[in-house]
């Protein structure tokens, strides 16, 4: 398919506009043919991309997987792959796909040795709509826009008062019934409003007063004193998290050692259990908090309370989180969401779980970007567990056709 592609540039952004002639003949709908020649397509948005729409222009499904078996179903055959959704570092996790005779909008993964086992999902009910829910998602993150009044604003209020607006935004346009996509976006990225940015306790994030306690409940809450710190542990915003917050003794992928309260650094927990231990240069510098899946142990720098997880089976540090605040962040927003997700009968997880975990990731790249910084080597606990669960999911998915 060949196409000419305009890019408009206004005063802030850039939109993709096409020609009539670029529509004929698959997108036979009125007011989608409108909108692709008129306000056209945002060319910068945190939520989608249309990168490939101003490269390629359109194509059909059956021309990007090359199924010359025949083996796609007749509803996705025809198809248009207009765009993607963005995961953390701004990567495509799902094609966009409009459905040029309806004018509706729906995301497919694609299988290109399988392409009999892929599906659709819905995503918006027009162009119009899709583009207005993207802008309000990224308004949100950028706390601009609609959402300018929460710059400052922080905490359990905030976070309930933003996941309502972005709601409502989503349900009045689509009767009450927004694409799964929409309805977890509004549950979980307001999430990051939780904590604030201030620095006032010396830690990237200051955590709302009990806000642990509320969550886990204070009795499996494990709080440390002065005599638990090893003399290697000087870094003094992270003792006192420790003391005043503590952690939970079982986060969920994360379980804090408890059968002796004392903390021991790395080099300590080693020679104990095997002395033999390849340690990484200055073990006796890192506090072992607890372990994490398999043969990983999560530690803390005592000097400059950087959150990192030490691979056994690979003798290599990775960079986990900022620091003890934000590790704290994270075991609640994963507690968090396991709570709505049940509030909403499992409405979250039922066949969306992928969508689940990027938005999981973004929220977390948000407060916290070790996941998505340079340096890290590819290599992130958290943002691995997520991607890994996501392709399970597609997995059993399709091996249950």
């Amino acid at each position: 398919m060949s196409t000419t592609i305009t890019t408009h540039i206004g005063d802030t952004a850039t939109s993709i506009v096409l020609t009539e002639a670029d529509l004929d003949p698959y997108v036979t709908h009125a007011s989608t043919r409108r909108w692709l020649t008129g306000p056209g397509l945002p060319g910068d948005n945190g939520v989608l991309s249309f990168a490939g729409l101003g490269r390629d222009g359109l194509r059909r499904v059956a021309d990007s997987t090359g199924d010359a078996d025949d083996r796609l179903t007749a509803e996705l055959r025809d198809q248009l792959v207009i765009g993607g959704l963005l995961g953390p570092g701004g990567l495509e996790t799902e094609s966009v796909l409009l459905d040029g005779a309806t004018g509706e909008i729906s995301t497919t993964h694609f299988l290109h040795d399988r392409p009999d086992l892929m599906d659709r999902r819905p995503l918006a009910p027009s162009l119009h709509t899709l583009v207005r829910f993207a802008e309000a998602t990224d308004e949100l993150a950028g706390l601009r826009g609609q959402f300018a009044s929460y710059v400052g604003r922080y905490g359990p209020k905030a976070v309930a008062e933003a996941s309502r607006h972005l709601l409502s935004v989503f349900e009045e346009a689509t009767d009450g019934e927004p694409a799964p996509f929409w309805r977890m976006a509004a549950l979980i990225r307001p999430l990051a409003l939780v904590a604030g940015r201030a620095g006032a306790s010396g830690l990237a994030l200051d955590l709302p007063p009990r806000l642990l306690d509320e969550e886990f409940g204070r009795r499996r809450m494990v709080r440390f004193e002065d005599v638990d710190f090893p003399g290697a542990l000087r870094h003094e915003p992270t003792r006192r998290f420790l003391r005043e917050v503590g952690l939970p003794e079982d986060g969920f992928l994360f379980t804090l050692d408890t059968d002796d309260v004392s903390l021991p650094t790395l080099a300590e927990y080693y020679a104990d259990i095997d002395a033999s231990a390849e340690l990484p240069v200055g073990a006796g510098h890192l506090i072992r908090l607890g372990h994490l899946v398999e043969d990983h142990s999560l530690v803390v720098d005592g000097s400059t309370g950087a959150v990192l997880n030490w691979s056994e089976s690979e003798a290599r540090l990775f960079p986990l989180n900022t620091d003890i605040s934000t590790l704290a962040f994270t075991l609640w927003l994963l507690h968090r969401e396991q709570t709505i997700d049940e509030e909403s009968g499992h409405a979250l997880t039922a066949d969306t779980y992928d969508q689940l975990a990027m938005t999981m990731l973004q929220v977390l790249s948000t407060v916290d970007p070790t996941g998505t910084e340079a340096g890290t080597d590819g290599r992130h606990y958290w943002t691995q567990v997520f991607q890994d669960e996501a392709c399970g999911a597609l997995e059993s998915v399709g091996g249950a056709r």
